[in-house]
């Protein structure tokens, strides 16, 4: 599975009109010595993007060349591939990837699989009801939930709920999710990222906590209680504390990690410290028994193939794909 302290690192190339090739080439050119990838992705665009890395181009089930390879797992017409320039045919390909990649990790072939960014609208026209990389390596992996999580070097969010309108957001915000979701937070810093006494906070609902009930209960009648939860269950964690202050204390370094109620909560400060800050994001997935993590961002047709695209959150990703394979191989030994 791995070289001397590298682990092999199966990478899906993600929607082949989309940024995906060229951030892929851009990381590994910058990560050599570091990890030993195996790439799934279309002939051409393998040839194009990644070909001046000297990896070997090998068929989907030819024995895996120990120093990495380009796995060509379907070969499209070049019409399907122009980047900036979406083909719905292209979306059964972009799942073809995703799915030999996960095959690749769960036969022991890999150690960790990365993710480069899809077009769910195209790839849910060839699997209708398809919604992300994150459900669908739930269902896969028959883990009934997982976490998505945000980490950059100052800041890590872990969400309770993902893509929720925001008009059914308290319903799905309930003690039973809460405390699921920071448990597998806390079970993740400490076993994936080798943090021994994690340093857990939970964002509030509410301005200013509710303000003792002035402007919302959610805190004393949801939060309080999934918070004495959870430190019953060996996940403690502080707060609920109010989320225009929490995430800078934990960029600050007061936290580990914080708990976010809904999507725009959690990562509008993760994406304003990777625009502003330079600390690019990398969304991992929490509670599979495989590890996964791809870049922060999606397919940006508007600058693919225009020598635009930044690598660093495909570099981010990739190292920590790297490392919690070695903190899990560490343990299991």
């Amino acid at each position: 599975m791995s070289r001397a302290g590298r682990p092999r690192i199966a990478i899906s190339l993600g929607d082949p009109s989309g940024v995906g090739p060229e951030v892929t080439a851009g990381a590994l050119r910058a990560l050599r010595g570091e990890l030993v990838p195996l790439v799934f992705g279309d002939r051409r665009v393998l040839a194009r993007a990644l070909g001046d890395l000297g990896l070997p181009v090998v068929e989907p089930g030819a024995p895996l060349p120990p120093g990495g390879a380009l796995v060509a797992t379907t070969a499209l017409p070049a019409a399907q591939l122009r980047p900036g320039r979406p083909a719905p045919q292209a979306g059964a390909a972009q799942l073809a990837y995703v799915e030999a990649a996960f095959r690749a990790v769960r036969e022991g072939a890999a150690a960790a699989m990365c993710t480069a960014p899809v077009s769910k609208a195209q790839v849910a026209r060839a699997l209708p009801g398809f919604v992300g990389h994150t459900e669908w390596l739930e269902a896969a992996c028959g883990v009934r939930r997982s976490v998505m999580m945000l980490a950059g070097d100052r800041l890590r969010i872990a969400l309770v709920t993902n893509h929720v309108a925001f008009s059914r957001l308290r319903r799905a915000l309930t003690v039973p999710r809460i405390v699921e979701t920071l448990a597998i937070t806390h079970r993740a810093l400490r076993d994936d990222l080798g943090i021994a006494r994690p340093r857990l906070a939970l964002a509030a609902l509410n301005p200013h906590a509710g303000e003792e009930g002035a402007f919302g209960d959610e805190e004393s009648r949801l939060l309080a209680p999934a918070l004495e939860a959870a430190r019953a269950a060996g996940a403690p964690a502080a707060g609920p504390f109010p989320a225009d202050s929490v995430f800078f204390r934990a960029a600050l370094g007061e936290f580990d990690a914080v708990v976010a109620l809904y999507h725009d909560q959690g990562l509008i400060p993760v994406k304003l410290l990777d625009a502003v800050g330079g600390d690019p994001a990398v969304n991992v997935t929490l509670g599979l028994p495989i590890v996964r993590t791809s870049p922060d961002h999606g397919v940006a047709y508007d600058i693919a193939g225009k020598g635009k695209a930044s690598a660093a959150s495909m570099i981010a990703a990739l190292r920590l794909a790297v490392r919690i394979a070695n903190v899990r191989a560490r343990a299991a030994r």
